[in-house]
């Protein structure tokens, strides 16, 4: 890895129609950039500026996911971004939207990848297509397929193995066949195309970024190729082949100046964030107008270019939403706080935009005005009077094991799985799993005696003596892979070994499991159902009716349910969970019928009314955390005292990402770090991101991580929970709490980790809260403790 600028390479045809000099990745390289040549032309990188047919492109992009919106509404909301002053759409594609079954792709419908880019030219955008094979985006396991878990290992997605390139290298040659003819080159809108995504978050692997961009250009991609870091990870993949652009929600001229320590050429930001996402239990993400306009006009008067995340967030329809790490479901809804909204609506967020774009358009360009809102309508009150019981209609096919492997390993993809098992006779004991994705209901002969919950890696359960042999069954629900970090790993299930302990005994092994599954495959069709008038006992579907004259969209009410999934004629609009902070379920308008249109709910723990209506404005930010599963109250205290620490410290002041090596090594099960005071003298502690490092110097592994105490954190103004100080996303961050009665709390601030086994710890890296004014929390003082146990159960 170099800092040098790249060695300029002059070529012919190109470089003289632009009257300059173009840098080594406007046109990838070899026979193919000949042949290329005259065609590069349209479009190409020079030193300074995006070239188009000779003349500079700035590039004003906006992220949209044709996958998120109703095809019916591509139009629509392609007219809302050129209205904002944009002149190009960023686009994913996910590999697994598409490949869900190994060998079968599907490019109809609401996937024609093609249709969309041939809307967005006729609408006067441009195209940048990010085709993976990674693509993160809070999608389910970041777009790669699960039928790549089927396979042994915990470390060879995203990596030169060839369990992985293999696959890719034929989904990218079928991405070539479908969207290679949608080339600035070929005639169509696509002016590059990104290799990989944020791979400097992952890993540094150059060899392996090469591989992918090898694969790009064997697919028959010929406009120029790219890749996008966060700032502060730019220089850790860059390589000279590939273009650079840096992603931030903040401080545009740092991002700047670092693409220009690694490049000459167009600064430009591969992501800006205009808001953020939600996940299930945590407050809804806003992002301030005002700041956003104030770094586009600074990156639009510096000659830069940008793309915002969002432009339009729409909605993770059917069961596509992914989970932040370690464990963070994200909600259907990806409104993402942006200009234009969830249902396409602009508003003042989206004006503030145009209005800072405005003074950087060309001589003679104008906006057209922003498209109507689409048609929205109220439903009236309706109660769905039938059910159908999850036990009563599993499928006939049972699977049998001596102990339950994850459900890859079955050929299942996602849904809800049934594990039947014979227990002894005998006293009082406690059942445990090796581990369990996601959430797990326990019963035995019939009656619930517990919930198993990956969120807080409650992996047992008690159950009550039995006088004779009983029943225990187990309804496992997947919500979504994790879709970040090395999670993405995340095989579903209950893991064996499945033991009873029963007091003053070893554990012993339950074993000859029956399995069976509702597979909720690719576009999450229903199952056959029994229904039943009236109400079902535990886990059920639910079926009712409503009429509708003229359809428009609506938002449908869910926040008397529990947690589930709902169908409308059939089509799945995703999941919803009362524990909020999204309450409704956007029901987009081309989806109803005139006339009757049937809802099925699958409610998971039992509504409290079997009742919907119809809202003309969505609920998205309203929290009913006694709506969760069961748990018990949190007795967890700090055990520090006599305990020295291995590590203190005074990081250093600024935003700057920063390593510490301990003295020696330490091993333990937990860490804690403790902050002694701030650099602004204000009582809050901040952190954005922790991981820690090994001896030499790289991450620990952070998959089996959780949090063992935080003395506090802000839950009500915004989302300052401690589990974002390492789910890898530095955008959020830790908080200490300021937002309640008696708030905020004084140092010191302790967060202590759950490492999930003992681990040599050698040093830390700390990402600060990040942005440039007002900050609060940036830890100035602070000490670390290394052990096996450093929390205790309270009396």
């Amino acid at each position: 890895m170099t800092n040098q600028l790249p060695r300029r390479r002059v070529l012919g045809g190109a470089a003289a129609a632009l009257g300059g000099t173009l840098l080594p990745f406007a046109v990838p390289g070899g026979a193919q950039a000949q042949a290329a040549d005259a065609k590069a032309a349209r479009f190409a990188i020079g030193a300074n500026d995006f070239r188009l047919d000779g003349a500079p492109l700035q590039i004003r992009c906006g992220e949209m996911h044709f996958a998120r919106v109703p095809r019916e509404y591509w139009t629509h909301r392609l007219k809302a971004l050129k209205a904002m002053g944009l002149n190009t759409v960023c686009a994913y594609l996910f590999w697994n939207y598409h490949e869900w079954r190994e060998g079968r792709y599907d490019w109809s419908g609401q996937r024609d990848a093609a249709e969309f880019c041939r809307l967005a030219q006729q609408e006067g955008l441009w195209v940048i297509l990010r085709p993976g094979p990674y693509a993160c985006a809070e999608w389910e396991m970041g777009g790669l397929p699960w039928w790549l878990l089927k396979q042994p290992g915990d470390a060879f997605l995203r990596t030169s193995d060839e369990r992985f390139t293999r696959p890719v290298q034929r989904w990218l040659a079928e991405v070539g066949k479908v969207l290679g003819p949608q080339q600035v080159t070929r005639g169509g809108p696509i002016l590059m195309v990104q290799v990989e995504n944020e791979y400097g978050f992952f890993g540094e692997d150059l060899d392996y970024m090469r591989t992918m961009r090898r694969a790009i250009i064997g697919a028959g991609f010929d406009v120029p190729l790219f890749q996008c870091n966060p700032t502060n990870a730019v220089a850790k993949t860059h390589i000279p082949e590939l273009f650079s652009v840096a992603n931030f929600g903040s401080d545009p001229q740092g991002g700047f100046k670092t693409l220009a320590s690694v490049q000459q050429g167009p600064k430009m930001c591969g992501e800006y964030y205009s808001g953020w996402f939600d996940t299930w239990g945590a407050p809804h993400r806003t992002g301030s107008p005002a700041k956003a306009v104030e770094d586009i006009k600074t990156m639009l008067a510096a000659n830069g270019s940008f793309s915002l995340y969002m432009a339009h967030g729409g909605t993770s329809f059917g069961l596509w939403g992914g989970c932040d790490r370690p464990f963070r479901p994200d909600t259907s809804s990806y409104d993402y706080d942006a200009p234009i909204s969830e249902a396409g609506w602009t508003g003042e967020k989206f004006k503030a935009y145009r209005d800072g774009i405005k003074p950087f358009l060309k001589p003679g360009e104008a906006l057209p005005p922003a498209p109507p809102r689409c048609a929205v309508m109220t439903v009236p009150s309706f109660m769905l009077r039938e059910s159908a019981a999850v036990f009563d209609n599993l499928p006939a096919n049972v699977i049998r094991d001596v102990s339950p492997r994850p459900i890859e390993q079955y050929d299942i993809s996602r849904g809800l799985v049934a594990y039947k098992v014979t227990l002894p006779a005998g006293p009082a004991a406690v059942l445990e799993a090796a581990r369990v994705r996601d959430l797990a209901w326990v019963h035995v002969d019939g009656v619930e005696v517990g919930t198993l919950d990956t969120r807080h890696r409650r992996f047992k359960v008690d159950l009550p003596a039995r006088s004779k042999p009983a029943v225990l069954t187990i309804l496992l629900y997947t919500i979504a892979r994790v879709n970040f970090g090395m999670e993405v790993h995340d095989r579903k299930g209950l893991h064996g070994p499945v033991t009873l302990t029963v007091k003053g005994f070893a554990p012993q092994p339950l074993e000859n499991w029956e399995i069976q599954a509702i597979d909720f495959d690719a576009d999450a069709e229903l199952p056959p159902l029994k229904w039943n008038k009236g109400r079902s006992k535990g886990a059920a579907f639910w079926r009712g009716h409503f009429d509708a004259a003229s359809p428009a969209d609506t938002f449908l009410d869910m926040s008397a349910w529990g947690q589930g999934v709902v169908w409308v004629n059939g089509r799945c609009l995703g999941r919803y969970w009362s524990i909020g902070p999204t309450q409704t379920m956007y029901l987009p308008g081309p989806w109803i019928k005139r006339g009757r249109n049937e809802v099925v709910v699958l409610d998971l723990t039992g509504p409290q009314q079997a009742r919907i209506a119809g809202l003309a404005t969505p609920v998205l930010d309203r929290l009913q955390p006694d709506r969760d599963l069961p748990r018990p109250p949190s007795k967890v205290k700090p055990r520090l005292d006599g305990v020295a620490p291995v590590h203190e410290g005074e990081f250093a002041p600024g935003g700057a990402t920063q390593d510490v090596r301990f003295a020696q090594a330490a091993r333990g099960a937990q860490l804690c770090i403790e902050a002694l005071d701030g650099f602004d003298g204000k009582p809050h502690a901040a952190i954005a991101e922790l991981a820690l490092l090994n001896a030499a110097g790289k991450p620990l592994n952070q998959t089996s991580w959780t949090i063992a105490y935080a003395s506090s954190e802000e839950l009500r103004k915004e989302d300052g929970s401690a589990l974002n100080a390492i789910n890898g996303q530095a955008t959020d961050y830790w908080h200490s709490a300021y937002g309640g009665p008696g708030l905020p709390a004084a140092y010191p601030h302790r967060l202590i980790l759950d490492l999930g086994s003992p681990v040599d710890v050698a040093g830390l890296r700390y990402t600060p809260r990040q942005g440039v004014d007002g900050v609060t929390g940036r830890i100035r003082r602070y000490r670390v403790y290394v052990g096996e146990k450093l929390v205790s159960e309270a009396d």
